[in-house]
């Protein structure tokens, strides 16, 4: 990957990214392959974009790879995605662990095979010291069954309902520990959150691109950075008055 000029780096690199990765199938259908070719396409691009991400400075990186939603999709192409996710952990593991990548999965296991789920973990386990970023897939993920979750163990854990607040809600999500995202990138141009990190994203920046997720490089991703440097983030707020 060429290096991008240092001076085009802006200087408030967001901590933490999300990504929607949309637009696999219509990159494939345009070149006229099966849509399981753009998934595979976006897999091989993912790794360029772990690369800049260290280089520009990125701590976090949270990338939505399939959501609960996506079971309803035709089953060859489910199995495909399921197959996807194993050959990556079979293939890639010991070079994100060389490469200092610390491992995470947002959502739930339950609906893969065990020998998979038992894969996923030992990916967790061994690259849980890592630091130089942390990337963390979302898999049979959904924000609304997230908070779900998140009730269901306050609940479990005899939580008083005086008790609850924001910072306990947090602490019950898949990202407990983490600092929310302060940018969310969109591929392909569509304007929906597609629940993705309905909580973690209440104030987050979006820059949505229309590039479909196969073709966005570092170039991109530097550009949507850029963008993010000139926002003023308010947080619900007024900015302050010039004197």
């Amino acid at each position: 990957m060429a290096k991008s000029n240092e001076k085009d780096i802006p200087e408030n690199v967001p901590q933490h990214v999300a990504i929607i990765m949309d637009g696999n199938g219509r990159w494939a259908r345009a070149r006229g392959l099966p849509r399981l070719a753009g998934h595979r396409a976006g897999v091989e691009n993912l790794r360029q974009i772990l690369e800049a991400s260290v280089e520009y400075g990125i701590r976090y990186l949270t990338i939505y790879a399939f959501s609960t939603e996506n079971w309803e999709r035709p089953q060859e192409e489910v199995r495909g995605l399921i197959g996807i996710l194993e050959e990556v952990i079979d293939r890639e593991l010991t070079r994100l662990h060389e490469n200092g990548v610390q491992l995470h999965h947002l959502g739930e296991l339950d609906r893969l095979k065990p020998e998979l789920q038992e894969k996923v973990r030992h990916a967790i386990e061994l690259t849980a010291n890592n630091d130089r970023l942390v990337l963390n897939v979302a898999w049979n993920y959904g924000g609304r069954a997230e908070i779900v979750h998140a009730i269901h163990k306050l609940i479990e854990n005899g939580v008083a309902a005086e008790d609850v607040d924001e910072d306990l809600v947090s602490q019950y999500l898949y990202t407990a520990g983490m600092p929310d995202p302060d940018l969310v990138i969109r591929t392909s141009g569509e304007l929906r959150v597609s629940n993705f990190l309905i909580w973690q994203g209440a104030y987050a920046e979006w820059v949505v691109t229309p590039t479909f997720w196969p073709d966005f490089g570092p170039e991109e991703l530097l550009k949507a950075l850029q963008e993010y440097a000139q926002r003023e983030r308010r947080y619900g707020k007024v900015p302050d008055p010039v004197s």
